[in-house]
Protein backbone atom coordinates (compact mmCIF):
# COMPACT_ATOMS: atom_id res chain seq x y z
CA UNK A 1 0.00 0.00 0.00
CA UNK A 2 1.30 3.41 -0.96
CA UNK A 3 1.80 5.94 1.83
CA UNK A 4 0.66 9.55 1.46
CA UNK A 5 3.61 11.91 1.77
CA UNK A 6 3.47 13.98 4.97
CA UNK A 7 3.62 17.28 3.04
CA UNK A 8 0.64 16.34 0.87
CA UNK A 9 -1.30 15.19 3.93
CA UNK A 10 -0.60 18.44 5.75
CA UNK A 11 -1.81 20.48 2.74
CA UNK A 12 -4.95 18.36 2.54
CA UNK A 13 -5.75 18.93 6.23
CA UNK A 14 -5.21 22.67 5.91
CA UNK A 15 -7.51 22.84 2.90
CA UNK A 16 -10.13 20.78 4.73
CA UNK A 17 -10.03 23.20 7.70
CA UNK A 18 -10.56 26.20 5.40
CA UNK A 19 -13.41 24.49 3.58
CA UNK A 20 -15.24 23.12 6.59
CA UNK A 21 -14.16 25.30 9.49
CA UNK A 22 -14.63 28.82 8.25
CA UNK A 23 -18.11 29.18 6.75
CA UNK A 24 -18.38 32.86 5.75
CA UNK A 25 -22.15 32.79 6.27
CA UNK A 26 -21.65 31.77 9.89
CA UNK A 27 -19.19 34.59 10.33
CA UNK A 28 -21.65 37.06 8.80
CA UNK A 29 -24.42 35.83 11.07
CA UNK A 30 -22.21 36.35 14.12
CA UNK A 31 -21.47 39.89 13.01
CA UNK A 32 -25.19 40.51 12.48
CA UNK A 33 -25.89 39.26 16.00
CA UNK A 34 -23.31 41.75 17.24
CA UNK A 35 -25.03 44.48 15.13
CA UNK A 36 -21.95 44.85 12.95
CA UNK A 37 -24.09 45.13 9.83
CA UNK A 38 -21.41 46.82 7.74
CA UNK A 39 -18.89 44.07 8.44
CA UNK A 40 -21.47 41.37 7.81
CA UNK A 41 -22.56 43.01 4.55
CA UNK A 42 -18.96 43.14 3.33
CA UNK A 43 -18.51 39.43 4.08
CA UNK A 44 -21.72 38.58 2.27
CA UNK A 45 -20.77 40.69 -0.72
CA UNK A 46 -17.61 38.61 -1.10
CA UNK A 47 -19.69 35.42 -0.97
CA UNK A 48 -22.02 36.75 -3.66
CA UNK A 49 -19.11 37.81 -5.85
CA UNK A 50 -17.97 34.20 -5.77
CA UNK A 51 -21.50 32.80 -6.19
CA UNK A 52 -24.17 35.32 -7.33
CA UNK A 53 -26.87 32.67 -6.92
CA UNK A 54 -26.34 32.10 -3.20
CA UNK A 55 -29.88 32.95 -2.09
CA UNK A 56 -29.04 32.78 1.63
CA UNK A 57 -26.20 35.27 1.26
CA UNK A 58 -28.45 37.60 -0.74
CA UNK A 59 -31.19 37.42 1.88
CA UNK A 60 -28.77 37.98 4.74
CA UNK A 61 -27.20 40.96 2.98
CA UNK A 62 -30.70 42.32 2.44
CA UNK A 63 -31.35 42.01 6.16
CA UNK A 64 -28.11 43.92 6.89
CA UNK A 65 -29.21 46.67 4.55
CA UNK A 66 -32.68 46.68 6.08
CA UNK A 67 -31.20 47.16 9.54
CA UNK A 68 -28.92 49.93 8.25
CA UNK A 69 -31.79 51.83 6.60
CA UNK A 70 -30.76 51.07 3.01
CA UNK A 71 -34.29 50.03 2.09
CA UNK A 72 -33.97 50.09 -1.68
CA UNK A 73 -30.75 48.08 -1.50
CA UNK A 74 -32.46 45.60 0.80
CA UNK A 75 -35.35 45.15 -1.63
CA UNK A 76 -32.85 44.55 -4.44
CA UNK A 77 -31.13 41.80 -2.43
CA UNK A 78 -34.37 40.07 -1.47
CA UNK A 79 -35.46 40.22 -5.10
CA UNK A 80 -32.15 38.56 -6.13
CA UNK A 81 -32.83 35.78 -3.62
CA UNK A 82 -36.36 35.31 -4.99
CA UNK A 83 -35.10 35.17 -8.56
CA UNK A 84 -32.96 32.23 -7.47
CA UNK A 85 -35.80 30.60 -5.47
CA UNK A 86 -39.36 31.86 -5.98
CA UNK A 87 -40.49 29.79 -2.98
CA UNK A 88 -38.14 31.49 -0.52
CA UNK A 89 -40.59 32.64 2.18
CA UNK A 90 -38.02 34.46 4.28
CA UNK A 91 -37.15 36.77 1.40
CA UNK A 92 -40.83 37.58 0.82
CA UNK A 93 -41.22 38.45 4.50
CA UNK A 94 -38.21 40.74 4.71
CA UNK A 95 -38.95 42.37 1.37
CA UNK A 96 -42.45 43.06 2.66
CA UNK A 97 -40.97 44.62 5.82
CA UNK A 98 -38.73 46.90 3.75
CA UNK A 99 -41.69 47.98 1.63
CA UNK A 100 -43.69 48.84 4.76
CA UNK A 101 -40.88 51.11 5.89
CA UNK A 102 -40.99 52.80 2.49
CA UNK A 103 -44.75 53.31 2.83
CA UNK A 104 -45.59 50.85 0.04
CA UNK A 105 -48.03 48.85 2.16
CA UNK A 106 -50.11 47.47 -0.70
CA UNK A 107 -47.12 45.86 -2.40
CA UNK A 108 -45.83 44.72 1.00
CA UNK A 109 -49.13 42.94 1.57
CA UNK A 110 -48.61 40.88 -1.59
CA UNK A 111 -45.17 39.76 -0.37
CA UNK A 112 -46.39 38.94 3.11
CA UNK A 113 -49.35 36.98 1.76
CA UNK A 114 -46.83 34.89 -0.22
CA UNK A 115 -44.65 34.39 2.86
CA UNK A 116 -47.64 33.13 4.86
CA UNK A 117 -48.90 30.97 1.99
CA UNK A 118 -45.52 29.26 1.89
CA UNK A 119 -45.34 28.96 5.69
CA UNK A 120 -48.71 29.30 7.49
CA UNK A 121 -46.87 29.31 10.85
CA UNK A 122 -44.52 32.18 10.03
CA UNK A 123 -45.03 34.37 13.10
CA UNK A 124 -42.94 37.32 11.92
CA UNK A 125 -44.81 37.47 8.62
CA UNK A 126 -48.14 37.74 10.47
CA UNK A 127 -46.71 40.57 12.56
CA UNK A 128 -45.45 42.42 9.49
CA UNK A 129 -48.73 41.88 7.67
CA UNK A 130 -50.52 43.23 10.72
CA UNK A 131 -48.49 46.45 10.42
CA UNK A 132 -49.25 46.74 6.70
CA UNK A 133 -52.98 46.28 7.29
CA UNK A 134 -52.90 48.77 10.18
CA UNK A 135 -51.28 51.35 7.92
CA UNK A 136 -53.98 50.69 5.32
CA UNK A 137 -56.67 51.21 8.03
CA UNK A 138 -57.78 47.58 7.88
CA UNK A 139 -58.04 47.38 11.67
CA UNK A 140 -59.97 44.10 11.76
CA UNK A 141 -57.40 42.46 9.50
CA UNK A 142 -54.58 43.86 11.59
CA UNK A 143 -56.28 42.59 14.76
CA UNK A 144 -56.47 39.08 13.25
CA UNK A 145 -52.80 39.04 12.23
CA UNK A 146 -51.48 40.32 15.57
CA UNK A 147 -53.68 37.75 17.34
CA UNK A 148 -52.30 35.01 15.07
CA UNK A 149 -48.74 36.08 15.86
CA UNK A 150 -49.55 35.74 19.59
CA UNK A 151 -51.15 32.34 19.00
CA UNK A 152 -48.10 31.04 17.13
CA UNK A 153 -45.66 32.57 19.60
CA UNK A 154 -43.27 33.00 21.15
CA UNK A 155 -45.19 35.44 23.32
CA UNK A 156 -43.47 38.77 24.03
CA UNK A 157 -44.38 42.29 25.14
CA UNK A 158 -44.30 43.70 21.62
CA UNK A 159 -46.94 41.30 20.36
CA UNK A 160 -49.36 42.19 23.15
CA UNK A 161 -48.60 45.89 22.65
CA UNK A 162 -49.30 45.71 18.91
CA UNK A 163 -52.69 44.09 19.46
CA UNK A 164 -53.48 46.48 22.30
CA UNK A 165 -52.95 49.48 20.01
CA UNK A 166 -55.37 48.04 17.44
CA UNK A 167 -57.96 47.28 20.11
CA UNK A 168 -57.74 50.86 21.33
CA UNK A 169 -58.19 52.14 17.77
CA UNK A 170 -61.30 49.96 17.54
CA UNK A 171 -62.61 51.51 20.78
CA UNK A 172 -62.12 48.28 22.76
CA UNK A 173 -60.34 50.06 25.60
CA UNK A 174 -61.00 47.51 28.35
CA UNK A 175 -59.59 44.72 26.21
CA UNK A 176 -56.68 46.97 25.19
CA UNK A 177 -55.89 47.51 28.89
CA UNK A 178 -55.70 43.74 29.29
CA UNK A 179 -53.15 43.45 26.45
CA UNK A 180 -51.09 46.38 27.73
CA UNK A 181 -51.08 44.81 31.20
CA UNK A 182 -49.80 41.52 29.80
CA UNK A 183 -47.11 43.43 27.93
CA UNK A 184 -46.10 45.20 31.15
CA UNK A 185 -45.89 41.85 32.96
CA UNK A 186 -43.29 40.84 30.36
CA UNK A 187 -41.44 44.17 30.25
CA UNK A 188 -41.78 46.46 33.25
CA UNK A 189 -39.12 48.91 32.05
CA UNK A 190 -40.79 50.19 28.87
CA UNK A 191 -42.34 53.61 29.59
CA UNK A 192 -44.45 53.58 26.43
CA UNK A 193 -46.43 50.60 27.72
CA UNK A 194 -47.51 52.52 30.81
CA UNK A 195 -48.26 55.60 28.72
CA UNK A 196 -50.49 53.70 26.29
CA UNK A 197 -52.28 51.91 29.11
CA UNK A 198 -52.77 55.29 30.78
CA UNK A 199 -54.46 56.58 27.62
CA UNK A 200 -56.77 53.54 27.61
CA UNK A 201 -57.63 54.08 31.29
CA UNK A 202 -58.35 57.74 30.50
CA UNK A 203 -60.74 56.69 27.74
CA UNK A 204 -62.62 54.48 30.22
CA UNK A 205 -62.82 57.48 32.62
CA UNK A 206 -60.57 55.73 35.14
CA UNK A 207 -58.50 58.85 35.73
CA UNK A 208 -56.75 57.65 38.91
CA UNK A 209 -55.32 54.60 37.15
CA UNK A 210 -54.42 56.74 34.15
CA UNK A 211 -52.46 59.15 36.35
CA UNK A 212 -50.72 56.25 38.12
CA UNK A 213 -49.59 54.89 34.76
CA UNK A 214 -48.42 58.30 33.56
CA UNK A 215 -46.50 58.68 36.84
CA UNK A 216 -44.66 55.43 36.15
CA UNK A 217 -44.06 56.31 32.51
CA UNK A 218 -42.55 59.65 33.53
CA UNK A 219 -40.45 57.97 36.22
CA UNK A 220 -38.94 55.76 33.51
CA UNK A 221 -38.65 58.58 30.95
CA UNK A 222 -38.92 62.15 32.21
CA UNK A 223 -37.88 63.78 28.91
CA UNK A 224 -40.98 63.01 26.85
CA UNK A 225 -43.39 66.00 26.71
CA UNK A 226 -46.32 63.85 25.54
CA UNK A 227 -46.42 61.96 28.82
CA UNK A 228 -46.77 65.22 30.77
CA UNK A 229 -49.48 66.40 28.38
CA UNK A 230 -51.39 63.15 28.85
CA UNK A 231 -51.13 63.43 32.63
CA UNK A 232 -52.30 67.04 32.44
CA UNK A 233 -55.45 65.93 30.61
CA UNK A 234 -56.19 63.33 33.29
CA UNK A 235 -55.57 65.84 36.09
CA UNK A 236 -57.86 68.33 34.39
CA UNK A 237 -60.57 65.68 34.25
CA UNK A 238 -60.19 65.32 38.02
CA UNK A 239 -60.30 69.13 38.36
CA UNK A 240 -56.71 69.23 39.62
CA UNK A 241 -56.12 72.34 37.55
CA UNK A 242 -52.98 73.42 39.40
CA UNK A 243 -51.39 70.00 38.81
CA UNK A 244 -52.50 70.03 35.18
CA UNK A 245 -50.99 73.47 34.65
CA UNK A 246 -47.68 72.27 36.07
CA UNK A 247 -47.65 69.35 33.66
CA UNK A 248 -48.43 71.55 30.66
CA UNK A 249 -45.64 73.90 31.77
CA UNK A 250 -43.22 70.96 31.87
CA UNK A 251 -44.36 69.64 28.49
CA UNK A 252 -43.83 73.07 26.92
CA UNK A 253 -40.46 73.43 28.66
CA UNK A 254 -39.39 70.20 26.94
CA UNK A 255 -40.91 71.17 23.59
CA UNK A 256 -42.11 74.72 22.98
CA UNK A 257 -42.84 74.05 19.31
CA UNK A 258 -45.96 71.92 19.79
CA UNK A 259 -48.97 74.06 18.91
CA UNK A 260 -51.52 71.65 20.39
CA UNK A 261 -49.91 71.63 23.83
CA UNK A 262 -49.96 75.42 23.85
CA UNK A 263 -53.61 75.36 22.79
CA UNK A 264 -54.51 72.93 25.59
CA UNK A 265 -52.71 75.04 28.17
CA UNK A 266 -54.59 78.04 26.79
CA UNK A 267 -57.92 76.24 27.33
CA UNK A 268 -56.93 75.49 30.92
CA UNK A 269 -55.91 79.11 31.55
CA UNK A 270 -59.19 80.31 30.04
CA UNK A 271 -61.10 78.07 32.44
CA UNK A 272 -59.01 79.48 35.30
CA UNK A 273 -60.02 83.00 34.17
CA UNK A 274 -56.43 83.81 33.13
CA UNK A 275 -57.54 85.25 29.79
CA UNK A 276 -54.32 87.16 29.14
CA UNK A 277 -52.32 83.93 29.62
CA UNK A 278 -54.78 82.02 27.46
CA UNK A 279 -54.55 84.58 24.64
CA UNK A 280 -50.74 84.46 24.80
CA UNK A 281 -50.80 80.65 24.45
CA UNK A 282 -53.32 80.70 21.60
CA UNK A 283 -51.28 83.36 19.83
CA UNK A 284 -48.14 81.23 20.06
CA UNK A 285 -50.09 78.19 18.84
CA UNK A 286 -51.31 80.19 15.82
CA UNK A 287 -47.75 81.35 15.09
CA UNK A 288 -46.73 77.68 14.95
CA UNK A 289 -49.80 76.50 13.02
CA UNK A 290 -52.04 79.12 11.43
CA UNK A 291 -54.18 76.52 9.66
CA UNK A 292 -56.10 75.21 12.68
CA UNK A 293 -59.48 77.00 13.04
CA UNK A 294 -59.94 75.81 16.63
CA UNK A 295 -57.06 78.01 17.79
CA UNK A 296 -58.79 81.11 16.41
CA UNK A 297 -62.11 80.03 17.96
CA UNK A 298 -60.48 79.59 21.35
CA UNK A 299 -58.66 82.92 21.19
CA UNK A 300 -61.91 84.60 20.18
CA UNK A 301 -63.61 83.24 23.31
CA UNK A 302 -60.86 84.65 25.55
CA UNK A 303 -60.92 87.99 23.72
CA UNK A 304 -64.69 88.11 24.21
CA UNK A 305 -64.24 87.56 27.94
CA UNK A 306 -61.79 90.47 28.02
CA UNK A 307 -64.18 92.70 26.08
CA UNK A 308 -62.06 92.78 22.92
CA UNK A 309 -65.07 92.26 20.67
CA UNK A 310 -63.42 93.56 17.50
CA UNK A 311 -60.53 91.16 18.01
CA UNK A 312 -62.96 88.30 18.68
CA UNK A 313 -64.86 88.97 15.42
CA UNK A 314 -61.54 89.03 13.53
CA UNK A 315 -60.57 85.63 15.00
CA UNK A 316 -63.95 84.07 14.22
CA UNK A 317 -63.64 85.40 10.68
CA UNK A 318 -60.18 83.79 10.33
CA UNK A 319 -61.67 80.52 11.57
CA UNK A 320 -64.51 80.71 9.05
CA UNK A 321 -62.05 81.39 6.24
CA UNK A 322 -60.31 78.14 7.15
CA UNK A 323 -63.42 76.08 7.84
CA UNK A 324 -66.61 77.65 6.42
CA UNK A 325 -68.84 74.68 7.31
CA UNK A 326 -68.85 75.02 11.11
CA UNK A 327 -72.24 76.34 12.29
CA UNK A 328 -70.94 77.05 15.82
CA UNK A 329 -68.36 79.56 14.60
CA UNK A 330 -71.01 81.54 12.69
CA UNK A 331 -73.29 81.39 15.74
CA UNK A 332 -70.58 82.62 18.13
CA UNK A 333 -69.57 85.42 15.76
CA UNK A 334 -73.22 86.43 15.56
CA UNK A 335 -73.44 86.65 19.35
CA UNK A 336 -70.39 88.93 19.47
CA UNK A 337 -71.81 91.15 16.73
CA UNK A 338 -75.07 91.31 18.66
CA UNK A 339 -73.15 92.61 21.69
CA UNK A 340 -71.64 95.25 19.38
CA UNK A 341 -75.19 96.29 18.36
CA UNK A 342 -74.48 95.16 14.81
CA UNK A 343 -77.82 93.37 14.58
CA UNK A 344 -78.00 93.13 10.80
CA UNK A 345 -74.66 91.30 10.41
CA UNK A 346 -75.38 89.25 13.53
CA UNK A 347 -78.61 87.98 12.00
CA UNK A 348 -76.82 87.09 8.80
CA UNK A 349 -74.47 84.90 10.87
CA UNK A 350 -77.37 83.33 12.79
CA UNK A 351 -79.15 82.46 9.56
CA UNK A 352 -75.99 80.91 8.13
CA UNK A 353 -75.53 78.94 11.35
CA UNK A 354 -79.12 77.73 11.12
CA UNK A 355 -78.58 76.74 7.50
CA UNK A 356 -75.53 74.71 8.53
CA UNK A 357 -77.46 72.95 11.30
CA UNK A 358 -76.87 74.92 14.51
CA UNK A 359 -79.28 73.70 17.24
CA UNK A 360 -79.40 77.15 18.87
CA UNK A 361 -79.62 79.50 15.90
CA UNK A 362 -83.35 79.22 15.18
CA UNK A 363 -84.39 80.36 18.65
CA UNK A 364 -81.92 83.23 18.56
CA UNK A 365 -83.22 84.36 15.15
CA UNK A 366 -86.78 84.33 16.51
CA UNK A 367 -85.71 86.41 19.50
CA UNK A 368 -83.24 88.87 17.96
CA UNK A 369 -83.92 89.09 14.23
CA UNK A 370 -87.02 90.76 12.82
Amino acid sequence: MRKTPLLVLALFLATTMITFGQDPLDGARKKMSAKDFVGARNDLTRVLEANPKNKTAASLRGQCRLQSGDLYGAITDFTIALEVDSLYGEAYNFRGEAKIKLGDDESALDDLNDAIRLNPKYTEAYTNRGFAKYNMEDLQGSYFDFSKALELGPVDADKYFNRGVVKAELGEFVSAIDDYSKAIDLDKQDPSLYNYRGVAYYQTLNFDNAIADYDQAIKLDDKDPLKYENRALAKSAKEDFKGALGDYDKAIELNNEDSETLNLRGVLKHNLQDHDGAIADYTKAIELDDSNPAYYDNRALSKTEKGDLVGAVADYTSSIDLYPSDPETFFQRGLVKLRMNNNYDACLDFRKADELGSPDAKATIKKSCK
